[in-house]
């Protein structure tokens, strides 16, 4: 690697976590202003807790959050300092070409996405769980009643196997009018019901109070009673909850696993969750695309100097963010093309990074 090349990665990585290192505490700073009256309202809660838990998980997601903007501004930004001060002029008189010029920032944006697909698909959702679990013990008072009781569920186990529960309390691990169903095509060929159950959470077993078992052969039915009844079945109550967050608490291959296994059981709408395993690759790899675009509107100096450059960088930035948040709205509705809609931004923006590049390798 030339000497050039390693000034500029050297400068592409310094400005780009220089930009988050501006970032955070800002983000922080609101945040502690927004919620310090919550965590005062608790006197078992010490400072290393709050860090700990809380921070250290807060910084970890904001900062792949605010990933995309640092990386185009600070790309932008000393992109314009080098043509400002006329390197870029320099660079241009030895013969370099702009497609060789752009091979450091390449190999800047491969370090960058690396380590983002790295965060993205393991740490960032391990963190939020525990970031979740400290916002219900602390500072969200109460729990909504959909993460908290399920009405009228009904969820296929397999081939051939479905459950229905009328009512069941996720706290409590107890619900109402149970009904467990074997079928062999569409005859009914086993059916157990019960008017309470109960998970015991220690042994993984189910409890059934006055159940009712029916084995239905050719000619007659075999019914047993009872008063309890403890059995295992292949699912456990948090299979009940199908809630958005939840996609970000799950590293990728248990979110790919659980998307298959919930497939398999019958879940009608599994978009929100296809939505947050696309995006966790989308994202990172946006970095090869906004940097492209990034030196493109910065290498030429301009009459404006770093001020116009940043103007349209930060208004581009902002248009990319809000329609990544529209295609992460649309692709979550049931029905719609989620590999597409989350996809949709990259590849717009995409179109923009080679026509502006054709552009200025004229």
């Amino acid at each position: 690697m030339r000497i050039l090349d390693k000034y500029i990665l050297k400068k592409y990585l310094g400005s780009f976590i220089f930009t988050l290192f501006i970032l955070i505490p800002i983000a922080i700073a609101i945040d502690v202003s927004e919620k310090i009256d919550k965590f005062l309202r608790h006197t078992n809660l010490s400072v290393g807790e709050i860090i700990e838990d809380y921070y250290v998980n807060f910084i970890i997601y904001y900062a792949n959050t605010f990933m995309p903007l640092a990386l185009f501004i600070a790309v932008i930004f000393f992109t314009s300092k080098l043509s400002n001060n006329t390197e870029i002029i320099a660079i241009n008189s030895a013969s370099i070409s702009f497609t060789r010029f752009l091979k450091p920032y390449i190999v800047g944006a491969t370090i960058v996405t690396v380590f983002a697909l790295i965060m993205n698909h393991f740490v960032v959702p391990r963190g939020n769980k525990t970031l979740t679990q400290f916002e219900k013990k602390y500072i969200k008072k109460s729990t909504s009643q959909q993460s908290s009781y399920v009405k009228d569920f009904n969820m296929r186990l397999g081939d051939g196997r479905f459950i229905f529960i009328q009512n069941f309390g996720l706290r409590t691990n107890r619900g109402y009018d149970f009904s467990y169903e074997e079928f062999d095509g569409l005859k009914l060929k086993y059916r157990l019901t019960a008017e309470e159950i109960r998970w015991n959470k220690k042994d993984s077993t189910f409890s059934l109070t006055k159940y009712t078992k029916r084995k239905i052969f050719n000619n007659i039915d075999s019914i047993e009673r009872g008063a309890k009844f403890d059995t295992i079945f292949d699912f456990s109550p948090k299979d009940f909850l199908y809630v958005d967050y939840l996609s970000k608490e799950m590293p990728s291959d248990e979110l790919y696993e659980f998307i298959q296994v919930s497939k398999k059981r019958g879940v009608k709408n599994l978009n929100a969750y296809h939505v947050e395993l696309y995006k966790r690759t989308s994202l990172p790899l946006s970095s090869y695309i906004l940097t492209i675009i990034a030196v493109c509107l910065a290498f030429r100096k301009k009459r404006g100097g770093i001020g116009i450059n940043m103007a349209v960088g930060i208004g581009l930035m902002f248009m990319y963010v809000f329609f990544m948040k529209i295609s992460e709205v649309l692709g979550a509705v049931a029905g719609s093309n989620t590999i597409i809609m989350v996809w949709m931004p990259n590849v717009m923006f995409g179109i923009l990074a080679l026509f502006l590049f054709f552009k200025s390798k004229k």
